[in-house]
């Protein structure tokens, strides 16, 4: 069993790369898109993930760092895990500007269907649902 385990620990430690940043890299900071349909939140699949261009100000603790945030997201916490965070390979086709998003205070956002381009009707035992 330890054999096993000394194995396995092995081939995820070649995979692995530990997440450090330094002081005025560039990051994307992690949000939660939702749309409210109902009483259910569903995540869409096309909508970022990832937003802004933020610089990291300092190193707090081995995983945590603070990043300048503008004054539109001041509700938010600017200190954050570096999980919640992804580095900045310079493309500017990558920056979301935050401004098109209206974040809300848990880094969440809703976005809304621009227009319905088709609809049907389904009948189901006897019913007919749209």
């Amino acid at each position: 069993m330890k054999a096993n385990q000394s194995r396995q620990k092995s081939y995820y430690d070649k995979r692995r790369h530990p997440l450090n940043f330094e002081e005025g890299d560039h990051v994307f900071m992690r949000v939660v898109p939702t749309t409210g349909i109902g009483r259910v939140l569903k995540s869409c699949k096309l909508t970022p993930k990832f937003i802004g261009l933020y610089q990291i100000l300092r190193k707090v603790r081995l995983l945590t760092y603070q990043i300048a945030l503008p004054p539109l997201l001041s509700n938010l916490h600017n200190v954050l895990d570096v999980f919640q965070l992804r580095k900045y390979i310079s493309d500017s086709s990558y920056i979301i500007d935050p401004d098109a998003n209206q974040l809300n205070d848990n880094r969440t956002f809703e976005t809304m269907p621009m227009r319905i381009t088709d609809r049907s009707v389904k009948a189901l035992r006897g019913k007919e649902i749209l």
